[in-house]
């Protein structure tokens, strides 16, 4: 059995970022880990956040950047098990899955936080903000391998590739994805 797995966590931290990326063999630099199962491969995304209150009439306006990351030196390829150019094309095409999702992630925090009135309590506002679309999308993530059996089930795979072109073609241009901050 092939296992494919991604990490996903919110970093505070300065870092080059990049808009919308198609992955590729040298997104994939890090040592393979042996986790004692069948894992070929492992896509590590960040999203880092950070803003700037500023109070504006009776509230506050939150000032944000929210960049997604890819982690090269911790995302890795197995390569001795992959055995042929269409076994890394299909799971590049599994774990571009897993990096759209981020993408999605990081897209809805710039829309959520671009349309919130903040007040004095900006800071439990933005947290939980924050922690629930990550909830979300970390459940999304888990469905996705549920769902394609880590791409093995290449029905399911087709129908979550379907899913994320849709998605996708919903975003909004790289112009307006990076930061976002006076939708007040």
């Amino acid at each position: 059995m092939i296992r494919i797995a991604t990490f996903c966590f919110f970093f505070v931290s300065a870092a080059s970022a990049q808009f919308y990326h198609k992955l590729t063999v040298s997104d994939f630099k890090g040592a393979p880990r042996n986790n004692g199962d069948a894992t070929i491969a492992f896509t590590s995304t960040m999203i880092d956040y950070r803003y700037t209150p500023s109070w504006h009439n009776g509230y506050y306006r939150l000032d944000f950047t929210i960049r997604l990351i890819v982690n090269k030196n911790e995302s890795w390829l197995a390569r001795p098990k992959i055995t042929s150019p269409e076994m890394l094309a299909e799971i590049l095409k599994h774990e571009q899955g897993h990096y759209n999702i981020a993408y999605m992630e990081q897209q809805e925090l710039l829309r959520t936080v671009g349309r919130t009135v903040f007040h004095d309590d900006y800071l439990v506002q933005a947290k939980s903000i924050l922690h629930r679309i990550d909830a979300k999308y970390k459940q999304l993530n888990q469905s996705y391998d549920d769902d394609t059996n880590h791409m093995l089930n290449r029905t399911q795979q087709q129908n979550w590739d379907a899913y994320f072109k849709k998605q996708l073609e919903f975003m909004p241009p790289e112009s307006e994805s990076y930061t976002r901050n006076d939708a007040r």
